[in-house]
């Protein structure tokens, strides 16, 4: 008889590994707040030289860009480190799919809040101090150019997004507002494929100089879109025949997104529509990005969690609406669910 082949042993690499993922964000991080990247654009250099270019210290820069190469960030051929692929399209300062904005807001933002998962599971609060005052988003826009890199590069991750929902049938709608929809750049998709279609922005009023550069940057369409600053928890949405609430909905808590909704159909024209668009991937067991999400929501807002579908269904037919489910080629991890109020 064959002898039976021993189990794998269980070892404590698993753990490792996910510790060691928390290591290599550090080593992203530095190097995009070193600009390495945009220092490699220019030329590539060994690390004494880049060491040099950067001001860094040369102990410790050698293993930074190793373990960068590691990451598929960079490559290296005879001691030469230049930028990989997706490095030189997204990390490199002033391109236009610079994502270091994003990054800085995880840093500055979400990063600070995820340090206080363990208190925010026993306790329920925030752990990010301007949610725990009110408003998350406060802290976020203080400063002008760091809101401008956020905005950026929140742009950019949502231009699938906005490109996907652009092409549905809007022919029976006549105006949208994007409720939280800081600069435009979904409103601007929008107009640009449907130009029968007046288009806004309601957000924070501290936002509007950002949206006015960049509506004229853009030109064209992006005529046709006004702003309206304002808070939605205390101001009245402006009228629309379709109010749109994307990635807002999962910032706040079920109380907050049901009166969202109230003051949506109070706005909504007849005949008109509310479009929500959010991972809600909620249930038993949701996908790791989905999880991710939801933990991030819990500690930097204000009871912001992820949610399901059949949820969303719940609030909005609350609020008056009818809704429906509705498929959408391109939109990835996300869903959309259209709630339409009857004439």
């Amino acid at each position: 008889m064959a002898a039976e082949s021993p189990e794998s042993p269980v070892t404590p690499g698993p753990i490792m590994g996910i510790m060691a993922g928390y290591w290599q964000t550090r080593i992203l991080l530095a190097a995009v707040e070193s600009d390495v990247f945009t220092a490699l654009s220019d030329k590539p250099a060994t690390s004494a030289e880049l060491a040099d270019r950067t001001g860094l210290v040369p102990l410790g820069t050698h293993d930074l860009l190793v373990g960068l190469t590691h990451l598929g960030l960079l490559e290296q051929v005879d001691g030469t480190f230049s930028n990989a692929p997706v490095a030189e399209r997204f990390l490199v300062r002033g391109r236009a799919e610079y994502l270091g904005g994003y990054l800085q807001f995880c840093e500055r933002e979400l990063n600070p809040a995820w340090d206080g998962l363990a208190s925010t599971l026993r306790t329920g609060r925030p752990h990010n101090r301007a949610a725990v005052a009110g408003n998350p988003y406060d802290t976020l826009y203080q400063d002008a150019e760091a809101t401008d890199g956020f905005l950026d590069s929140m742009d950019l991750l949502n231009t699938p997004v906005s490109l996907a929902l652009s092409r549905l049938d809007w022919s029976r709608y006549t105006s949208f507002v994007d409720i939280g929809g800081a600069r435009g750049n979904f409103a601007h998709h929008v107009v640009s494929q449907n130009p029968h279609l007046t288009g806004a922005v309601f957000d924070l009023p501290q936002l509007e100089p950002a949206f006015t550069r960049h509506m004229a940057a853009l030109g064209g369409a992006a005529s046709a879109i006004t702003f309206h600053g304002g808070d939605f928890f205390e101001d009245p949405l402006p009228e629309a025949d379709v109010l749109v609430f994307g990635h807002v909905l999962h910032n706040w808590n079920t109380e907050d997104r049901v009166r969202l909704l109230k003051s949506a159909y109070e706005a909504v024209r007849p005949g008109g529509a509310v479009f929500v668009y959010d991972p809600m991937a909620g249930g038993e067991q949701p996908p790791m990005h989905a999880v991710l999400a939801s933990l991030a929501m819990l500690v930097w807002s204000r009871g912001g969690h992820e949610y399901t579908v059949r949820e969303l269904h719940g609030w909005l037919s609350e609020a008056g609406f009818r809704p429906e489910t509705t498929e959408v080629p391109g939109l990835h991890d996300d869903v959309l669910v259209i709630g339409h109020k009857d004439r």
